[in-house]
């Protein structure tokens, strides 16, 4: 009897307020092509619903992370992070995901990729997306990966063990450089409409960032007030046709970057106030380097969000980005002599197992003999 599907070993993980299948580099096809075929079967990809797979419908919820040992001197260990396009038949590893990478090294740990290093455990992680390096450090009491805590972070219910994330050299992650067009601030048109000032920046993540009033809104809407503002998502969708020409990314039509991001002067007592689209939907809360770009934007000298950022004084600044389920605290360093420049950015995530197990995808999807 020929074999109808084939099992693949996979750890369902929530990282951040993310959350998808886990492989091991080692369990997937090393064509690219057919893993990422593999990929969009596993996730029931392209399908609004995803009601074939383990998506869950929504960009923050279709989303892979593939992982092995470290392959360069100092690293501990790789990772690339997958985006599955929910209605496209697309899976996209040119961005980062800060959000899934605070699931690798419980990841590894559970896996066996790397073992505990005592209560603390701290390991150097390469993402492959864009050679970011960062050290990850988690809770690993008795020599074990322990997911319960005391660290809350808004978009997730309750409470977990804390893991630190601290980025090494998130600058130009994408784009040429942490201001990519060569200027801190912009003046673009589109569609005959006026001019608008924002400011194009990649810190972890391509994004342009204008103020919501230059566009009459708000920038305190809610989620669905914004998603269903066709008028206001057809100009952002020009505009960021026009942004990833002059950040030199070409023509992003079919990319998920650069994200677009409304900002407004703080609601609730952080630093400035978020609205961001990944990149044709609202984001409930915001990306991880999402917010570490926006939060770099706040003390850089003529941003545009400058007279709207509300950021403390001194060379390491704790920045509080607020956005629609609550806020997210960045810690930013500048460098001592030349203020304009962001040095280290260090933050707090959780992350969970949810599921161990085999997902299925077709056997002629496997052997690359489906279309």
């Amino acid at each position: 009897m020929p074999v109808m599907q084939t099992p693949i070993p996979c750890l369902f993980m929530r990282g951040g307020t993310s959350r998808g299948p886990f492989f091991n580099e080692r369990d997937l096809p090393t064509d690219v092509a057919i893993r990422d075929r593999v990929l969009l079967a596993a996730m029931g990809s392209p399908d609004k619903r995803e009601i074939d797979g383990l998506g869950g419908a929504h960009p923050l919820t279709s989303k892979v992370g593939i992982v092995c040992c470290g392959t360069r001197p100092g690293v501990d260990l790789e990772f690339l992070f997958a985006q599955v396009v929910v209605d496209r038949p697309v899976v996209d590893t040119t961005p980062n995901c800060g959000n899934m990478l605070a699931a690798v090294v419980p990841f590894a740990l559970e896996t066996g990729l790397v073992e505990a290093q005592g209560d603390v455990s701290t390991y150097r992680v390469l993402t492959r997306n864009t050679d970011m390096l960062c050290d990850v450090t988690v809770q690993t009491p008795g020599g074990r990966i322990t997911y319960a805590g005391d660290a809350r972070i808004d978009g997730v219910p309750g409470t977990a063990a804390p893991i630190k994330v601290n980025f090494l050299d998130t600058a130009g992650s994408v784009c040429a450089g942490l201001l990519p067009t060569g200027r801190v601030l912009d003046t673009v048109t589109v569609d005959g409409a006026g001019a608008i000032e924002l400011t194009c920046i990649d810190n972890g993540m391509p994004m342009v960032l204008l103020r919501a009033q230059d566009l009459d809104r708000s920038g305190y809407e809610d989620v669905a007030e914004l998603n269903a503002d066709t008028e206001l998502k057809t100009r952002l969708e020009a505009l960021r046709l026009r942004c990833g020409e002059l950040m030199g990314l070409g023509d992003v039509t079919p990319k998920t970057y650069p994200k677009m991001c409304l900002i407004a002067p703080p609601a609730a007592g952080g630093s400035i106030a978020t609205r961001c689209f990944i990149p044709h939907v609202c984001h409930e809360a915001i990306g991880v380097l999402q917010a570490v770009t926006v939060a770099t934007a706040c003390v850089l000298p003529g941003a545009v969000a400058e007279g709207i950022a509300a950021v403390p004084a001194g060379r390491i600044k704790t920045v509080s980005v607020e956005h629609p389920s609550g806020e997210f605290s960045i810690e930013i360093e500048v460098d001592p002599v030349d203020s304009s420049k962001v040095i280290r950015a260090a933050l707090l995530r959780t992350a969970r197992l949810i599921m161990r197990g085999q997902v299925m995808v077709p056997a002629a999807v496997w052997n690359g003999n489906a279309s």
